[in-house]
């Protein structure tokens, strides 16, 4: 038992869960730290021995939510194609913004509503850079690679996703079934450019035939 004084155990990934909950429903300026220490299940000073004050705890609550609710991202990233890269994004960002049991939306859109929120805009607005940056470097191997035509433009493609998944998270939260978001990213992947060797042979088809 812990003694006076002392701030008592806890699991700190489940408080984070917790906090996550909280953030993604009531956003960083609508949670107080009343409430998050309760939903946490732990007192404040507590929470400021473990994370710092509301700031430091959004940014942890955030990397929790990275690491559990967009390892989507890196699956995608994996794919053998760009193609496969992108559709594998789109279609878990829709699955995942629509999550049973979970608020819907994405707490990395919706947490901060104006860029006024005491810094936190700039925190999910680099997060969200950061993935489009990862995207753009994977499109740019696959140009490398021959997988994507050469004149495709990696950061406009990266821009076109990123800007897609925030998309479906305000959808996901105005209440848009998850069907609905899944045949919107089907319908996405027309705009996709085709593989650089499907290029390859419709030129070569052409040029038999001339």
């Amino acid at each position: 038992m812990a003694g006076p004084g002392r701030p008592r155990a806890f699991d700190t990934d489940e408080a984070l869960d917790a906090a996550v909950e909280v953030f993604w429903r009531r956003g960083f300026a609508g949670a107080s730290l009343t409430e998050l220490a309760a939903a946490m299940g732990v007192n404040k000073p507590s929470v400021y021995g473990a994370f710092g004050d509301k700031a430091q705890l959004f940014q942890a609550a955030l990397r929790r939510y990275v690491e559990r609710n967009m390892a989507y991202v890196a699956d995608a990233l994996e794919r053998h194609t760009a193609r496969e890269c992108a559709q594998a994004f789109l279609v878990g960002n829709a699955l995942a913004v629509t999550m049973p049991g979970r608020p819907a939306g994405c707490l990395s859109v919706q947490a901060v509503a104006t860029p006024d929120d005491s810094g936190e805009y700039a925190v999910l607005a680099e997060n969200r850079a950061t993935v489009q940056r990862m995207f753009a470097d994977r499109f740019r191997r696959a140009i490398t690679d021959g997988d994507l035509p050469a004149g495709e433009d990696p950061d406009e493609l990266a821009t076109f996703l990123i800007t897609l998944s925030s998309g479906f998270a305000i959808r996901a939260a105005d209440g848009t079934p998850r069907e609905v978001l899944l045949a919107m990213a089907e319908r996405a992947m027309a705009a996709f450019p085709a593989p650089a060797t499907d290029s390859r042979s419709a030129t070569s088809k052409e040029n038999t035939h001339v």
